[in-house]
């Protein structure tokens, strides 16, 4: 069997919203049950039919690169995770719904790694303003994944789901809301499972059938931890 072709897919967040369980459920299908910190990167992977039931399909694997540590983490620390920012394809922004400061802080994290050679400035300010020029000329595509949807009160739906919103439209970005303890947020056929198959097969198509796509490492592991030094 021939060797499958793959793209990177970075998953970022402030420490404790559920990335690790996250990729658990989009790669294994399954509730991670005793989720522990991730020190560095971890990376697993999902076999992705991209444009599933047309003439066009073509199985992938998509990497999904679990990076660990905090936004506001000292700039070494940033320069070590800065490793992990080669050659993305693609970036899910995760956040937890219950927790609006790991929302504000996306800006930040997208910023880090869209940016990963420079110092920006202007990106988040206390009131949740940035400078959308940040962005305009960024290609690499986006998805929002809000985590801990039932943590929130029903009375608190409303507010919390208008946020997030104007988040998805900052980032120009699909976003889904989910409880990553549930499997049936990504059951077949819902719209949770719509949105995550159109943007895996937006990277592939951004990384393999444009003009202006860019080399990306391959890797044959199908899990691997990284640590920093």
């Amino acid at each position: 069997m021939a060797s499958l072709d793959r793209v990177k897919v970075l998953v970022l967040g402030d420490s404790g919203v559920g990335k690790s369980s996250l990729v658990h459920l989009i790669c294994q299908n399954q509730v991670l049950g005793n989720p522990s910190w991730t020190v560095g990167c971890s990376v697993d992977v999902r076999v992705q039919d991209y444009k599933e039931g047309t003439p066009e399909e073509k199985t992938f694997y998509i990497e999904l690169w679990d990076v660990g540590g905090s936004v506001g983490s000292a700039s070494s620390v940033k320069s070590t995770r800065a490793v992990f920012y080669n050659s993305v394809n693609g970036i899910i922004l995760v956040h937890d719904l219950t927790n609006k400061k790991s929302s504000q802080n996306l800006y930040g994290w997208s910023m880090e790694a869209l940016n990963k050679d420079s110092s920006p400035t202007g990106v988040i300010v206390s009131n949740g303003d940035y400078d959308r020029e940040q962005f305009v000329e960024n290609t690499v595509p986006l998805l929002l994944i809000g985590t801990k949807f039932d943590q929130i009160p029903e009375n608190k739906r409303s507010e919390v789901l208008t946020r997030t919103a104007f988040l998805s439209e900052d980032f120009n970005a699909e976003e889904i809301n989910l409880d990553c303890t549930n499997p049936r947020y990504f059951a077949a056929g819902t719209s949770n499972a719509v949105k995550l198959s159109r943007f895996f097969d937006k990277v592939i198509e951004k990384r393999y059938f444009t003009r202006d796509s860019t080399q990306m490492t391959g890797f044959t592991d199908r899990k691997r931890s990284f640590a920093w030094n």
